[in-house]
């Protein structure tokens, strides 16, 4: 039982480690704020999300593991919340979304 707690421990360990890595990888590549508001969401909710689970299982039943929990729940809760006040912010700023024209460069219209 211990090799299957441990097994899926760093199966969501490593899971989130790979959403925090694309998700920077995406802020770093991503053109605009708005894509980079989305990469930057991921690596908050999936990213930190699989890897608080992953310290779960590693906690077992213990306080710890409520405390996880909590954690968890704040995360999911407050990460979305605060991209959508980010972005909406953005928004009423003034600051137009990069779209693709079909000529090929990008544009701000």
């Amino acid at each position: 039982m211990a090799l299957l707690l441990d097994a899926l421990s760093w199966l969501f360990l490593g899971a989130g480690s790979l959403f925090v890595v694309i998700g920077n990888v995406g802020l770093v590549r991503l053109p605009d704020f708005y894509t980079r508001l989305h990469a930057a969401g991921i690596t908050d909710t999936m990213g930190a999300g699989l890897m608080l689970l992953g310290m779960t299982f590693q906690a077992g039943w213990t306080l710890i593991t409520v405390k996880l929990v909590l954690i968890t729940l704040f995360v999911l809760l407050t990460s979305p919340t605060a991209a959508h006040a980010l972005a909406k912010s953005a928004l009423h700023g003034k600051l137009k979304p990069l779209l693709h024209d079909p000529g090929g460069g990008p544009s701000t219209k």
